[in-house]
């Protein structure tokens, strides 16, 4: 295990390094540029995300769509992900975090918008899409093999961050908070694990199984029901605990902003981390959380009843700003702001994971119940965004004969995963990431004319309302 967690480490800290952050930051501010600063539509892209979209080819309606999108999200990245980036990058990643947030609206829309235009339709009327078939049908068909790629990337991330990371979060909460001391274990394959862990992953199994069977239908019936409520009441716990920790609020932004931008320590408990490992872990965490730039979201958004592309992706983006502009930046505030209030936290000794826990169990009474409540909620919807985006890769790849094979493993995995440790699955889920960012950063950029030329048409030029009539491709799959 030791010897795999060094391979995978490696592998992980070249694809992160100083050309990653090139990459993602870099198509950010050229999408912002080059959709005139999109970021400033985004209160009228809340309006149309809850405003509906009948009459129009689609499976589900825009805000299910979103709302799915917000479940494969809004995870485990905003609340133990926030926690690692600060344990290893310092309070300073928070705010590389949230910029990587801000600046990715732009290339969460930009791949929405591709992968809605360039969508097709299976003999049942289901929709297709995402950044295979924008790359496949918008670039060209000579790049499949590029395409295949993607697929096949998302589809072992969808074991990493959208399965095993979630369902070993679940589990290792649930037995810190009521197997603390290792009491209750039990023999597996000759190996000691906790029976909470086991059983948490079991029940996960089971009630993940119970979902997804029943398709997209399903899976966005149950998040458009769930996100909106568990968002609601872990941020109206987050701004509780920031109520009591009013006296150090002013102190936790200027750490903050100091370690974004300083090598050396900058108090209060924290050790500064550098800029390099400020940003590198800032930016890794936000793109975990938010997926800007990593084309998962866009493979729900063609699911949407949108009657223009530009339409479903203005909507697509405000994904981005709930995932990492709102929550993950109350998250890091909260969790600086407790370090920073309570000393008895040892900042540079402490597991990433762990660091999260410590500093809302600080908190009298309703620290622990809210990260618990959170946790458990966030990655249980997350992973049932993603075991949609692995599907549609795996019919991509094999056709409808592989998605019960792949919904079989999703769930063996749901059940190995809380016995696995949680630090190797975290930088295999890093690895995943990255290496779909590549094709589909590649088909945001060849394809930003399109993007560009939709864009004035439909939004500064006043026709959002209108409908594209273009036939949408039937593929016999």
């Amino acid at each position: 295990m030791e010897f795999l967690n060094q391979i995978a480490s490696a592998a992980s800290d070249f694809l992160w390094g100083v050309p990653m952050i090139i990459i993602l930051l870099g198509t950010h501010i050229f999408m912002t540029i080059r959709t005139k600063g999109i970021q400033r539509k985004t209160f009228k892209a809340i309006k149309l995300s809850v405003t509906k979209d009948p009459d129009v080819d689609g499976d589900i309606s825009p805000f299910q769509a979103l709302t799915t999108a917000l479940a494969s999200t809004i995870g485990t990245g905003n609340i133990i992900g926030v926690g690692t980036a600060i344990a290893y990058g310092g309070p300073g990643a928070v705010l590389w975090c949230w910029l990587t947030g801000v600046f990715g609206i732009a290339t969460k829309y930009g791949e929405s918008l591709i992968a809605v235009k360039y969508r097709v339709k299976t003999k049942d009327g289901k929709m297709q899409g995402g950044a295979m078939y924008a790359i496949e049908r918008g670039i060209s068909p000579k790049l499949k093999w590029m395409a295949i790629l993607f697929a096949v990337f998302a589809i072992f991330a969808s074991f990493g961050i959208g399965c095993g990371v979630q369902t070993n979060a679940i589990a290792n909460i649930m037995d810190d908070s009521f197997n603390p001391d290792n009491s209750f274990m039990i023999n597996l394959f000759g190996m000691e694990v906790s029976a909470v862990a086991f059983i948490s992953g079991l029940i996960v199994a089971v009630s993940v199984a119970l979902v997804i069977f029943g398709g997209i239908k399903s899976i966005s019936k149950v998040c458009e029901k769930l996100v909106p409520l568990m968002a609601i009441l872990y941020v109206l716990g987050c701004l509780i605990i920031l109520g009591i920790n009013y006296d150090v609020l002013w102190q936790t932004v200027c750490t903050i902003v100091q370690s974004a931008f300083s090598p050396a320590a900058v108090g209060g408990g924290f050790v500064g981390g550098g800029i390099m490992l400020a940003a590198r872990y800032g930016v890794a965490r936000g793109l975990f959380s938010n997926e800007s730039g990593m084309g998962s979201a866009p493979i729900v958004a063609s699911a949407a009843q949108s009657r223009n592309s530009v339409r479903q992706a203005m909507i697509s983006a405000t994904g981005t700003f709930w995932d990492t502009v709102v929550v993950c930046l109350i998250t890091g505030l909260v969790i600086v702001s407790s370090c920073i209030k309570n000393s008895t936290i040892d900042t540079a000794n402490i597991e990433g994971g762990k660091l999260t826990s410590a500093a809302f169990s600080q908190i009298p009474v309703i620290g622990t119940p809210i990260l618990v409540v959170g946790i458990v909620l966030f990655a249980f919807s997350t992973i049932l965004g993603w075991s949609y985006y692995g599907e549609r890769c795996v019919e991509y790849i094999f056709g409808k004969k592989g998605v019960m094979p792949y919904k079989l493993i999703f769930i063996a995995v749901l059940l190995v995963a809380p016995i696995t440790a949680l630090d190797l699955v975290w930088t295999m889920s890093d690895i995943f990431n990255a290496l779909m960012v590549l094709p589909n950063v590649f088909a945001v950029i060849i394809l930003s004319p399109v993007i560009v030329k939709e864009t004035n048409y439909y939004l500064y030029g006043n026709r959002l309302d209108e409908y594209d009539r273009t036939p949408i491709p039937v593929i016999d799959k």
